[in-house]
């Protein structure tokens, strides 16, 4: 499979926020969001088999793995790396797009699934079946750009009434929407729903890879 780069860091979003996890970015991405901030996982990258990908990551001393991309179900190994992390005793994380199908990871993968919201450019291209195969121990994240964003978001959060499924997260377009407005608007809703941050944009910066 064709990997962008693995490196060990904070992870900066989800509820995970602030534990120690092994990224692996694969290369590709079959979407184009307005905002997104790891273009050069477009086409950068070189061929790993899993073993190498495994001995790698075996060298860290840290058993969280957190899959990403680009798109990491657009590598047909990609499922199979992150079954092969989990019988190894690592906890695995996939950060999927949401217009792929997640049915085939593994059940024990957190799946960490992206709505895209209409500010994304991206929003036609939502698998909506991929919410049949999402539980309790999974996250569903929201990237929202602007008050449109918001309502939308609430909009499907409400009818599918995905709070009562998992975890949901909603995150304002870094230096694009202040947090403050964003989190004026949950407050207002009372929405339940979790407040997001990219935590390694205010650590490291926005342009630092590799962290």
């Amino acid at each position: 499979m064709k990997v962008c780069e693995i490196f060990k860091s904070i992870q900066g979003e989800t509820s995970y926020a602030g534990i120690q996890v092994l990224f692996v970015r694969t290369t590709g991405c079959n979407l184009r969001c307005r905002w997104c901030d790891t273009t050069y996982a477009y086409n950068e990258g070189e061929d790993y088999s899993i073993d190498e990908i495994v001995r790698i990551l075996d060298k860290y001393d840290c058993r969280n793995v957190v899959i990403t991309g680009g798109e990491p179900l657009l590598q047909e190994e990609a499922p199979l790396l992150a079954e092969n992390l989990v019988k190894n005793g690592y906890k695995v994380f996939v950060e999927t797009n949401g217009s792929m199908d997640v049915s085939q990871l593994h059940p024990d993968v957190i799946k960490i699934l992206d709505i895209k919201c209409p500010g994304s450019g991206m929003a036609d291209n939502i698998m909506w079946d991929n919410l049949n195969f999402i539980s309790s121990n999974d996250e569903i994240k929201f990237i929202v750009a602007d008050n449109n964003d918001y309502v939308w978001a609430k909009s499907v959060i409400d009818s599918c009434r995905l709070t009562d499924i998992c975890n949901v997260l909603i995150s304002p377009v870094f230096s694009s929407l202040d947090p403050k407005q964003l989190a004026a608007w949950i407050i207002n809703d009372n929405l339940g729903v979790r407040l997001q941050l990219q935590l390694h944009k205010y650590i490291w910066g926005p342009d630092v890879r590799g962290v």
